[in-house]
């Protein structure tokens, strides 16, 4: 119950996504983390974008009314890793893609008031 009151706020979809996202990014440069490392490498360039979105991923589960700002950096990024991490071969790019957009599309649902029935004072001070 707590858990699905705590989703409920929090978009997690997204969140999760773009985390999973950031995870296939960095991948790559740490399987060759032999030339990774190198001057004048760029593989380290995807391992930074990869690290960043993996990091925005996690922002958004915390800083939910941020998620349009994060979604967008997340989509950027995402294109921007195929230059140095070809993009976690591409599936990181298309999760990152998805995850952003659903980060840009969350909204907080609107709070619902139950409206109660008049009581007895409030009927007798609408007939005086």
């Amino acid at each position: 119950m707590a858990f699905k009151k705590w989703r409920k706020k929090r978009p997690l979809g997204g969140a999760v996504t773009t985390i999973l996202s950031g995870l296939m990014i960095s991948w790559v440069p740490l399987n060759l983390y032999l030339s990774t490392f190198l001057p004048g490498s760029i593989a380290i360039i995807g391992l930074l974008f990869g690290g960043v979105i993996t990091l925005l991923g996690i922002v958004a589960l915390f800083f939910p009314n941020a998620s349009k700002i994060l979604g967008i950096f997340t989509i950027f990024l995402s294109i921007l890793s195929v230059i140095g991490a070809l993009g976690g071969f591409l599936f990181g790019t298309l999760f990152g893609i998805i995850g952003g957009a659903l980060l840009m599309a969350w909204r907080l649902a609107p709070v619902q008031v139950k409206a109660a029935p008049p009581n007895r004072v409030d009927k007798t001070v609408h007939t005086v």
